[in-house]
């Protein structure tokens, strides 16, 4: 059994989470920045589909990225090199997580719903919640998002409507998060994506540590501007 969380309940020890489902710890509370500011504290993150109660997730392993780890295919550092593109943050939040939560299929639903599209907004607004985009030929071609504490960074999701449009966003993201001396990115899942990019999981124990040292530097909040010069 997992517990129900009330308005005032806490997250309890992310130990206690299930093994089956990976990571599940808990139901119920709400989406309110200060609710969801403590769950990436504590190394916690919200995942339903729509219909579901409200899900609280801390799996085991977890799936990160230290970015001096990024590891970059040599097709991707050509393209990067190419220059045919244009990388910005923070220049259009809301376009790039509704087009993160679009269906992707004929059959696919999206975790992403109208409550947590508003809840990410709303952190968004207290500069916490950022977005990285790849503009190409003046439109948006792809990009992700996901939010900043301390010098840690959790990504939430990324999409991509142009060949390597997601992955050049993520690679100037991971080279900045570097300048800028953050110490990790939590990827939360496992995919083959990531672990090209040099994602690895560790113990969730490993996680937590690293978690504690990492969220109670002070915070960069605001708009974020990267450096022209991440790829020359």
């Amino acid at each position: 059994m997992i517990p129900w969380l009330g308005p005032y309940d806490p997250f309890p020890p992310v130990s206690r989470a299930l093994r089956e489902p990976n990571g599940l710890l808990a139901a119920g509370g709400d989406l309110s920045a200060p609710r969801l500011i403590d769950a990436y504290r504590h190394g916690v993150f919200p995942w339903y589909n729509e219909g579901e109660p409200l899900l609280w997730w801390s799996p085991d392993p977890r799936m990160v990225l230290f970015p001096a780890e990024l590891r970059l295919s040599r097709s991707l550092r050509k393209r990067l090199r190419r220059r045919d593109y244009e990388v910005r943050a923070d220049s259009a939040f809301d376009a790039v997580v509704r087009a993160c939560a679009a269906p992707r299929g004929r059959r696919a639903g999206t975790w992403i719903t109208d409550a947590m599209i508003a809840a990410y907004a709303a952190l968004q607004r207290r500069g916490i919640a950022h977005s990285v985009e790849t503009w190409i030929g003046g439109k948006l071609a792809g990009g992700l998002y996901g939010i900043a504490l301390g010098r840690m960074f959790y990504g939430e999701s990324m999409f991509t409507r142009a060949t390597d449009a997601s992955k050049i966003a993520l690679a100037h993201l991971v080279r900045q998060l570097e300048r800028w001396s953050f110490g990790m990115i939590d990827c939360q899942m496992k995919t083959g994506l990531l672990a090209s990019f040099g994602a690895r999981e560790i113990p969730r124990a490993e996680f937590m540590r690293k978690l504690a040292e990492l969220v109670n530097y002070p915070s960069q909040t605001g708009a974020w501007r990267f450096d022209d010069d991440l790829f020359d």
